[in-house]
């Protein structure tokens, strides 16, 4: 399944397999389509264009809209949607802390109301496993809680603790469930989530106890939620010791280019995160120069590109007063232009982070890169 085809300090480079989507080159981002879509107007056809490898959606997003067994009905997400590479969907624990003001927390799961009409919902870890079966994916993650930061030292053990209980549910149910006969992926993974909120000491128990697990893979979550990168980072030097070294490494929600690459010297394989969609409706597109705010006035007149390094659909074809020119006049087109352009960059910036890594180059490329890429053009 997952196989670290070289090291560079504590990088890799690696190679993982799964059911759709033949062999997925590591480090790796995920482009995030929360609703079996791209925010922005982006297809399964335009990720393909710009160098997607996997796509991620949202199991309590699927499960209210349009219903996870409509899903299934429709053959699985793979078919729902015309994706035809890996997915992986997240588990609902997410949205524990997303929406906060609408959920209850039971050690039996979480009862939440709806953020659409507010009807009742309740999702445990045998439910997140039984829609995430419906839905098919090639990785389901496990139901866990992503605690508020700052938590209190208290509460954040006590969240630990149950997160491991809930994995513990959902490895039985989710082992029960790929040997149904008529389940959509018999093949679907299991990613176990490290939590432990900023507390070193939890970071490194709760690893130790979730390893044990026989999970495909394990994620750290519960970071870039609000504390300082410095902060992140350190909560990942913690961690890595103790993950598994021939399982694949998820870093979840995260992040910036310099987050990725300073992530990546850190060890893990696998990132996620709405930035390049989100910031790219908003007007702000990353390039290898730094970051760009196409609403500047500056760029009402400007002939060139987004980049001109960049070998994207867009900047090969449109100029960036064109683009201002959309955001100032409310054209959905905009949005599109400036996500496909996003996109595109993350999955060049990780095709040069496993170029650097093949050359033995990755130190060369952080030194060069995990500054510049922060900074304001």
């Amino acid at each position: 399944m997952f196989q670290v085809l070289k090291t560079e300090g504590r990088a890799r480079r690696g190679e993982f397999s799964c059911t759709h989507g033949g062999v997925v080159q590591t480090p790796v981002f995920m482009n995030v389509g929360t609703q079996a879509a791209i925010k922005g107007g982006v297809s399964a056809d335009d990720l393909r264009e710009v160098g997607c490898q996997i796509e991620l959606s949202n199991t309590y997003h699927l499960h209210l809209r349009p219903g996870d067994q409509i899903v299934r009905k429709l053959g699985g997400l793979h078919k729902f949607m015309r994706w035809d590479g890996p997915i992986l969907t997240d588990s609902g624990g997410f949205q524990v802390f997303s929406l906060a003001s609408l959920r209850k927390i039971k050690e039996e799961g979480v009862y939440f109301a709806s953020h659409i009409d507010g009807h009742k919902i309740f999702m445990g870890p045998e439910e997140s496993m039984r829609i995430q079966s419906n839905l098919g994916s090639d990785i389901a993650m496990a139901f866990d809680e992503c605690v508020e930061n700052p938590a209190t030292y208290e509460y954040a053990r006590a969240s630990c603790e149950r997160t491991l209980r809930w994995l513990e549910r959902c490895k039985v149910e989710h082992d029960r469930l790929n040997t149904l006969p008529d389940t959509v992926n018999p093949n679907q993974m299991l990613f176990g989530i490290n939590q432990g909120a900023t507390f070193a000491d939890l970071r490194a128990w709760h690893m130790q106890q979730i390893a044990r697990i026989d999970c495909d893979g394990f994620a750290i979550g519960g970071l870039a939620v609000g504390e300082p990168a410095e902060v992140m980072y350190e909560m990942i030097d913690v961690v890595e010791p103790f993950m598994p070294k021939e399982k694949p490494r998820y870093l979840m929600g995260v992040g910036t280019p310099s987050n990725i690459i300073e992530a990546v010297s850190r060890g893990v394989d696998f990132f996620d995160c709405v930035m390049p969609s989100r910031n790219g409706r908003h007007g702000k597109l990353f390039t290898w120069e730094g970051t760009v705010n196409i609403m500047n006035e500056k760029y009402q007149a400007d002939e060139r590109p987004i980049s001109e390094h960049c070998s994207c659909p867009v900047c090969c074809r449109y100029s960036r007063a064109y683009l201002r020119h959309l955001f100032k006049a409310d054209e959905v087109l905009a949005l599109r232009l400036a996500v496909l352009h996003n996109l595109y960059f993350y999955n060049e910036l990780m095709a040069c982070i496993r170029k650097a890594l093949d050359e033995g180059n990755f130190a060369a490329f952080r030194a060069q890169y995990s500054g510049q890429l922060e900074k304001r053009v």
